[in-house]
């Protein structure tokens, strides 16, 4: 026989001073191991809170990348002071892009609001992206004009984004960073696309809208030591160029008619008897077949793991928080 629970009084709805419910504000944060940062964070983040608190109701969601420290710990401590904080723990470390992607997929929010935990991003610029978007911008984004690295690092990353935005197929907003807001009109054309590498900044570019960058300076981080290094820069620039441009596949038959008179002209000095043309004539011939079933080879894996479909991100519930049913 069906049961049913008993009656209990609705929660009350948090309005405008208006009288019009409050649309809710979605601050995605990725954390992993960051134990001694969270708190830091959140004593520069609560103020901003406050001062939001009459126009939104700010959702702060943490997007744990599966930490192995106290993180979830100084997260519930932070939930003591913030009533809608929320935890979505992944079962195991997917990466940063990944994590932003399935924060997106989960979460509930009229607007939403990318920051990491450092601090590196200043939180105190949350208010300008959202006056911003009150004047009718879709995405506002931090528009990173300097930071705290050396020149070396500085003039790569420069370099790797001009040369992105020059061989992508759509565009690319230079200097964009993830620290960013965005609608939920965005946020959804953005997770209709379901590919297996997400990388969010070309996504942004891909969709369009009306956006709007806020120049800044990069700070330092605030405690704690970073996960991103050379090796994980490396693989972003690689990946971030796989997924936003098809132009090392078609240099493959770019360079076919220059190919073909290179080898024309070692087979006529081979023909002459000219000593190593026969030898430089098969380097060549191999090297440029090499080249293009690399090429080939990787973006056919790009298609298969697209193909399949499976999801990037699966959510740890035992060890996700979750402090109301409609988060």
């Amino acid at each position: 026989m069906a049961t049913t629970r008993p009656s209990t009084p609705a929660p009350a709805i948090p309005t405008t001073p208006d009288g019009g419910p409050r649309p809710i504000l979605a601050i995605l944060v990725p954390v992993y191991n960051e134990e001694q940062v969270v708190p830091l964070f959140f004593d520069r983040l609560e103020p901003i809170l406050a001062r939001l608190a009459s126009d939104y109701r700010p959702h702060l969601v943490f997007l744990n990348n599966a930490s192995t420290d106290g993180t979830l710990a100084a997260i519930e401590a932070v939930r003591h002071r913030h009533a809608d904080t929320f935890v979505l723990t992944m079962s195991r470390n997917v990466g940063y892009q990944r994590s932003l992607e399935a924060g997106l997929r989960h979460c509930v929010g009229d607007v939403f609001v990318f920051i990491d935990v450092d601090c590196e991003d200043p939180p105190e610029m949350i208010p300008d992206f959202i006056a911003r978007h009150r004047e009718g911008y879709d995405i506002v984004y931090g528009e990173r004009v300097d930071r705290v690295e050396i020149a070396a690092v500085k003039l790569m990353r420069k370099f790797f984004y001009r040369l992105l935005r020059a061989i992508a197929d759509e565009d690319i907003v230079l200097d964009m960073a993830e620290f960013s807001l965005m609608t939920a009109e965005v946020r959804n054309a953005i997770i209709d696309d379901h590919s297996s590498f997400p990388f969010i900044r070309a996504s942004i570019g891909r969709v369009g809208f009306r956006r709007l960058g806020i120049p800044y300076r990069r700070h330092p981080r605030i405690a704690g030591t970073t996960h991103y290094n050379f090796w994980g820069m490396t693989t972003f620039a690689v990946g971030g160029l796989l997924s936003a441009s098809t132009l090392p596949l078609r240099l493959v038959t770019y360079a076919l008619p220059a190919w073909i008179l290179v080898l024309a002209g070692l087979a006529w000095a081979g023909g002459r008897g000219h000593a190593g043309a026969a030898a430089a004539l098969a380097f060549l011939g191999f090297a440029y077949c090499g080249a293009a079933l690399s090429f080939i080879a990787i973006y056919m894996a790009r298609i298969y793991k697209n193909t399949l479909g499976r999801p990037n991100a699966f959510l740890d519930a035992a060890r996700s928080r979750r402090q109301s049913a409609d988060a």
